[in-house]
Protein backbone atom coordinates (compact mmCIF):
# COMPACT_ATOMS: atom_id res chain seq x y z
CA UNK A 1 0.00 0.00 0.00
CA UNK A 2 1.05 3.42 -0.20
CA UNK A 3 2.50 5.38 2.42
CA UNK A 4 0.41 8.25 1.95
CA UNK A 5 -2.44 10.55 1.69
CA UNK A 6 -5.43 9.27 -0.97
CA UNK A 7 -6.09 11.99 -3.34
CA UNK A 8 -9.85 12.86 -3.78
CA UNK A 9 -10.05 12.87 -7.07
CA UNK A 10 -11.63 15.17 -9.31
CA UNK A 11 -13.94 17.65 -7.36
CA UNK A 12 -16.94 20.01 -8.35
CA UNK A 13 -15.44 23.40 -7.71
CA UNK A 14 -18.00 26.46 -6.43
CA UNK A 15 -18.56 29.07 -8.85
CA UNK A 16 -18.12 32.44 -7.78
CA UNK A 17 -15.85 35.20 -7.78
CA UNK A 18 -12.41 35.28 -6.46
CA UNK A 19 -11.61 37.79 -3.38
CA UNK A 20 -8.09 38.50 -4.06
CA UNK A 21 -8.13 40.79 -6.69
CA UNK A 22 -4.41 39.64 -7.86
CA UNK A 23 -5.49 36.35 -8.50
CA UNK A 24 -8.76 37.33 -10.23
CA UNK A 25 -6.65 39.56 -12.93
CA UNK A 26 -3.96 36.81 -13.30
CA UNK A 27 -6.28 33.79 -14.37
CA UNK A 28 -8.43 36.18 -16.45
CA UNK A 29 -5.49 37.01 -18.53
CA UNK A 30 -4.55 32.99 -18.53
CA UNK A 31 -7.65 32.73 -20.27
CA UNK A 32 -8.07 32.91 -23.60
CA UNK A 33 -10.24 29.87 -24.55
CA UNK A 34 -13.16 32.27 -25.53
CA UNK A 35 -11.42 33.92 -28.44
CA UNK A 36 -10.29 30.54 -29.38
CA UNK A 37 -13.54 29.23 -29.86
CA UNK A 38 -15.02 32.12 -31.33
CA UNK A 39 -11.94 31.60 -34.00
CA UNK A 40 -12.84 28.37 -34.54
CA UNK A 41 -16.36 28.52 -34.72
CA UNK A 42 -15.74 31.26 -37.83
CA UNK A 43 -13.43 28.90 -39.25
CA UNK A 44 -15.02 25.36 -39.22
CA UNK A 45 -18.71 26.44 -39.65
CA UNK A 46 -18.49 29.98 -41.72
CA UNK A 47 -20.30 31.37 -39.05
CA UNK A 48 -20.10 35.64 -38.14
CA UNK A 49 -19.19 35.81 -34.42
CA UNK A 50 -18.97 38.82 -32.15
CA UNK A 51 -17.29 38.41 -28.61
CA UNK A 52 -17.17 41.08 -26.07
CA UNK A 53 -15.27 40.55 -22.74
CA UNK A 54 -14.61 43.01 -19.93
CA UNK A 55 -11.91 42.22 -17.63
CA UNK A 56 -11.91 42.69 -13.96
CA UNK A 57 -10.21 46.02 -14.40
CA UNK A 58 -13.26 47.06 -16.08
CA UNK A 59 -11.01 46.65 -19.73
CA UNK A 60 -13.29 45.67 -23.01
CA UNK A 61 -11.84 43.22 -24.99
CA UNK A 62 -13.11 41.92 -28.55
CA UNK A 63 -13.02 39.63 -31.38
CA UNK A 64 -15.17 39.62 -34.11
CA UNK A 65 -15.62 37.91 -37.69
CA UNK A 66 -15.75 39.04 -39.76
CA UNK A 67 -15.58 42.58 -37.52
CA UNK A 68 -16.95 43.31 -34.44
CA UNK A 69 -19.04 46.22 -35.71
CA UNK A 70 -20.58 44.98 -38.68
CA UNK A 71 -21.93 42.41 -36.05
CA UNK A 72 -23.39 44.10 -33.73
CA UNK A 73 -24.91 46.75 -36.10
CA UNK A 74 -26.51 43.45 -37.82
CA UNK A 75 -27.66 42.47 -34.73
CA UNK A 76 -29.02 45.92 -33.27
CA UNK A 77 -30.70 47.02 -36.60
CA UNK A 78 -31.93 43.19 -37.20
CA UNK A 79 -30.97 44.61 -41.13
CA UNK A 80 -29.11 41.27 -43.43
CA UNK A 81 -25.19 42.18 -44.34
CA UNK A 82 -24.97 44.09 -47.68
CA UNK A 83 -22.74 42.18 -49.89
CA UNK A 84 -19.68 44.04 -50.84
CA UNK A 85 -16.73 43.30 -52.91
CA UNK A 86 -14.50 41.89 -50.18
CA UNK A 87 -16.84 40.30 -48.39
CA UNK A 88 -17.63 37.85 -52.14
CA UNK A 89 -13.90 37.86 -52.50
CA UNK A 90 -13.19 35.88 -49.31
CA UNK A 91 -16.49 33.97 -50.04
CA UNK A 92 -15.56 32.95 -53.53
CA UNK A 93 -11.66 32.45 -52.01
CA UNK A 94 -12.94 30.64 -48.90
CA UNK A 95 -15.32 28.32 -51.65
CA UNK A 96 -12.26 27.34 -53.62
CA UNK A 97 -10.04 26.31 -50.72
CA UNK A 98 -12.96 24.06 -49.54
CA UNK A 99 -13.29 22.71 -52.87
CA UNK A 100 -9.51 22.56 -53.31
CA UNK A 101 -9.52 20.17 -49.25
CA UNK A 102 -12.21 18.26 -50.73
CA UNK A 103 -10.59 17.20 -53.75
CA UNK A 104 -7.38 16.51 -51.90
CA UNK A 105 -9.38 14.49 -49.01
CA UNK A 106 -10.78 12.58 -51.68
CA UNK A 107 -7.64 11.19 -53.16
CA UNK A 108 -6.22 10.12 -49.63
CA UNK A 109 -10.00 8.06 -48.86
CA UNK A 110 -9.21 6.71 -52.38
CA UNK A 111 -5.44 5.66 -51.73
CA UNK A 112 -6.46 4.29 -48.32
CA UNK A 113 -9.09 1.89 -50.01
CA UNK A 114 -6.74 0.83 -52.30
CA UNK A 115 -4.45 0.38 -49.68
CA UNK A 116 -6.47 -1.51 -47.39
CA UNK A 117 -7.97 -3.49 -50.71
CA UNK A 118 -4.02 -4.42 -51.14
CA UNK A 119 -3.74 -5.50 -47.32
CA UNK A 120 -6.81 -7.81 -47.79
CA UNK A 121 -5.51 -9.09 -51.17
CA UNK A 122 -1.85 -9.66 -49.30
CA UNK A 123 -3.20 -11.41 -45.74
CA UNK A 124 -5.15 -13.45 -48.51
CA UNK A 125 -2.57 -14.68 -50.59
CA UNK A 126 -0.53 -15.55 -47.18
CA UNK A 127 -3.36 -17.64 -45.80
CA UNK A 128 -3.37 -19.30 -48.92
CA UNK A 129 0.34 -19.93 -48.66
CA UNK A 130 0.19 -21.17 -45.27
CA UNK A 131 -2.64 -23.92 -46.17
CA UNK A 132 -0.62 -24.81 -49.40
CA UNK A 133 2.29 -25.60 -47.58
CA UNK A 134 1.30 -26.46 -44.02
CA UNK A 135 3.63 -29.22 -43.96
CA UNK A 136 6.45 -26.17 -43.56
CA UNK A 137 4.68 -25.81 -40.01
CA UNK A 138 6.74 -26.86 -36.82
CA UNK A 139 5.50 -30.15 -36.03
CA UNK A 140 4.78 -28.50 -32.26
CA UNK A 141 1.44 -26.73 -33.67
CA UNK A 142 -0.17 -29.28 -35.59
CA UNK A 143 -2.79 -31.17 -34.31
CA UNK A 144 -3.86 -35.07 -34.67
CA UNK A 145 -5.44 -35.04 -37.91
CA UNK A 146 -2.38 -32.89 -39.45
CA UNK A 147 0.14 -35.07 -37.90
CA UNK A 148 -1.51 -38.25 -39.23
CA UNK A 149 -1.85 -36.62 -42.41
CA UNK A 150 1.85 -35.65 -42.61
CA UNK A 151 2.99 -39.24 -41.67
CA UNK A 152 0.84 -40.44 -44.32
CA UNK A 153 2.55 -37.97 -46.49
CA UNK A 154 6.39 -38.71 -45.68
CA UNK A 155 5.26 -42.70 -45.84
CA UNK A 156 4.30 -41.86 -49.74
CA UNK A 157 0.45 -42.85 -48.95
CA UNK A 158 -0.71 -39.91 -50.04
Amino acid sequence: MSSGRKGQGRQKIDMKKMSNEINLQETFSKRRGFFKKASELCTLCGVDVALVVFSPSGKAYSFGHPNVDIIIDRFLSQVPPQNNDTMKFNEARRHAHESELNVQLTQINNTMDNVKKHGDELSHLLKEIKTLFWWACPVVGMNKVKLEFLQKALIGGV
